[in-house]
């Protein structure tokens, strides 16, 4: 597990970066129209989001609360991959020594 965990601290800095350099170029509202509309970014948006729905399905089958599950949603759908990478990190750490890959993809006893 110790590779899962350096693989998604380097994504999640990856990203925060990549964010944090992005959003000092050009806030994300003033995106040119010619982007925005483009139908490759329109396509993008989809499938990203699809991506990030098809990741919390896993959320809400790995947490029992509906706070938890609704509060995932928003945050992966409102930070993306940074969040997915944030909550792979929680649930990395929380594991015990030893862990196997199942401890970390199956529902919490």
């Amino acid at each position: 597990m110790a590779k899962l965990k350096l693989i998604f601290v380097l994504a999640f800095l990856a990203i925060a970066g990549a964010t944090v350099w992005a959003s000092l170029q050009v806030p994300v509202w003033k995106v040119p129209q010619a982007v925005a509309g483009h139908p490759w970014f329109i396509a993008t948006l989809v499938d990203t989001y699809l991506a990030f729905f098809t990741f919390w399905v896993w959320v809400a089958y790995k947490e029992s609360s509906n706070l938890a599950r609704a509060m995932w949603l928003l945050l992966i759908f409102g930070l993306g991959n940074l969040a997915i990478a944030g909550y792979m990190l929680l649930q990395l750490f929380r594991l015990p020594p030893g862990a196997r890959a199942e401890d970390l993809l199956l529902r919490r006893k």
